[in-house]
């Protein structure tokens, strides 16, 4: 009980850093920008944390099957402290360009293993209780970040966004280390071929959401990167993702459900602080303060998700929550000047709701569906489907946005675009298939 207490503080403060980090660089970059010059590499800043921690997620995943879960979390909170403390000393934008990559490394070993070590550790019923203590995470550091980040610029130096970190990490490893993990690791040879080259076709796929030439170089190299690489996969004898997962049907549309789900409507809370902004003439904080709905939503359906999951399965919950989905797209469709912080706020609910559901079901779901010795890999690849998507329609809803005649014309775009988008993922949610293996799986575990 002891060992178990340990490492949910661990995970819970990596969890917080992590969360942290992603979010106080968006008010604090344009300072930090100002001060180390290379306007041209603003974007590389975010760029290079996001390619490193999302291609990096599932190998990280597989690795935890091959070796245990311990071992590579602990990997990652080093890596994580030892690129902030760089971030914190660089003195140019190149090298903070270099050292963000190095923090992304670490959030990419770290990201996904609260979600693994939960399968671990607590049974069906009680994950969505751990999920939703998750979420409180990154609800909290939606509101900390602007406060955190305004004062390190204000009354200390902006370089404190990443050397605050370092207690907190030391703190998340030593806590870590009483774990006693009761996961037995099923040993083979690493796939690092493999690794390279699902690296390489990802990080081009990324690319074509930063650069602004020879998009489509990028998007065909990485398109055949990934057939070598499938090809390659198809003859290991222990490849980095495992293929005969995806031989249950149950388990693929679940992931291409979170792909699509999150291309059509996770990128709001990158663009609704901007209408508040804009529009609504709200300050950074209260825009900020109005994405707290989606956390509201999220937690109050994480909690139960766990029982109600053995009650009604994964597709009748999964169905529910993409119709919360073209919910949340059909009232951010409907959005108008006259709208300000209580229509957004409601709709963030619905937001959460959706995303709560759609989350901590496909999470629990995942990993009920394969052995324990491909959960790792198995969770970390719903979250890496779950990133690219991310990734993805941030880009696209960003095209959209400025292709508009005018502010309110590109945000109708966009919207329209998730709207679309939720409709898709709906569609694809009815492939989900009734989940006999899943309960097969709970009933060995």
């Amino acid at each position: 009980m002891k060992s178990r207490t340990s490492v949910m503080v661990s995970i819970v403060l990596a969890m917080l850093v992590a969360s942290l980090d992603s979010t106080i660089m968006n008010t604090t970059m344009p300072v930090i920008a100002k001060e180390l010059g290379r306007f041209d590499l603003y974007a590389w800043s975010f760029a290079s944390y996001m390619i490193a921690s999302t291609i990096l997620s599932p190998v990280a995943g597989r690795l935890s099957d091959l070796f245990g879960r311990k071992k590579v979390f602990g990997f990652g909170i080093i890596a994580f402290l030892i690129g902030s403390m760089l971030c914190g000393v660089a003195n140019t934008m190149i090298q903070l360009v270099l050292f963000r990559a190095v923090q992304g490394i670490g959030a990419g070993f770290m990201v996904a293993f609260p979600a693994i070590i939960a399968g671990d550790l607590f049974p069906v019923e009680k994950r969505g209780k751990i999920q939703a203590l998750f979420t409180t995470m990154w609800g909290l550091s939606a509101v900390l970040a602007p406060l955190l980040g305004a004062f390190f610029v204000d009354y200390l130096t902006w370089r404190w966004i990443f050397f605050i970190n370092l207690p907190v990490c030391i703190v998340s490893f030593l806590t870590l280390m009483p774990y006693q993990e009761s996961y037995k690791p099923k040993r083979a040879k690493v796939d690092y071929i493999g690794a390279i080259l699902f690296g390489a076709g990802v990080t081009s796929l990324l690319l074509v959401t930063v650069v602004e030439q020879n998009r489509v170089v990028y998007a065909v190299a990485g398109l055949i990167l990934l057939v070598i690489f499938y090809l390659h996969e198809r003859k290991h004898a222990s490849p980095i993702v495992p293929l005969s997962m995806f031989q249950n049907k149950t388990l693929s549309w679940i992931n291409i459900n979170a792909f699509i789900g999150t291309v059509a409507l996770f990128g709001t809370s990158s663009y609704i602080p901007l209408f508040l902004q804009r529009v609504a003439h709200l300050s950074l904080f209260m825009s900020g303060v109005a994405l707290l709905g989606t956390a509201v939503g999220w937690m109050s359906v994480s909690v139960p998700a766990g029982k109600w999951i053995l009650k009604h399965g994964y597709r009748k919950l999964l169905l529910i929550g993409n119709v919360l989905l073209v919910g949340s797209g059909t009232l951010l469709l409907m959005l108008n000047e006259s709208h300000g912080f209580f229509y957004v706020f409601c709709v963030m609910i619905v937001q959460g709701l959706s995303f709560g559901l759609l989350s901590t079901v496909g999470v629990i779901g995942v990993q009920q569906l394969v052995g324990g010795h491909e959960r790792g890999i198995s969770t970390s690849f719903f979250m890496f489907c779950r990133n690219m998507g991310t990734a993805i329609g941030v880009t696209i809803m960003g095209a959209l946005l400025t292709s508009g005649g005018s502010f309110m014309a590109g945000i109708h775009h966009l919207f329209l675009f998730g709207f679309a988008g939720s409709i898709v993922a709906l569609l694809t949610s009815l492939k989900i298939q009734n989940d006999t293996e899943a309960k097969h799986n709970r009933a060995a575990s």
